[in-house]
C-alpha cells in the first residue's frame, strides 16, 4: 500500500484574474525539499479566455 500524505490537495489561480480555475494535487515531499516556489503552471482560463499563469494558493474556494 501507499503512504498516504506525500500528496496535498493545493488550487491554482490565475494571475491575470484572480479567479481559482483548477485544483491540483502536489508532492510536498519533492517541492519543499529541492527549495522551490509554489507551483506555477501555464493553463487556460476560461474567464480571460487564454493561456495564462497560475499560481499555487493553499485557500480552496
Amino acid at each position: 500500500m501507499a503512504k498516504k500524505g506525500a500528496r496535498e490537495i493545493v488550487g491554482m489561480i490565475c494571475k491575470d484574474c484572480k479567479s481559482q480555475n483548477y485544483v491540483t494535487e502536489r508532492n510536498k515531499v519533492n517541492m519543499d525539499v529541492k527549495g522551490r516556489g509554489k507551483l506555477e503552471l501555464k493553463k487556460y482560463c476560461q474567464t480571460c479566455k487564454k493561456q495564462t499563469l497560475h499560481k499555487e494558493t493553499s485557500k480552496l474556494k
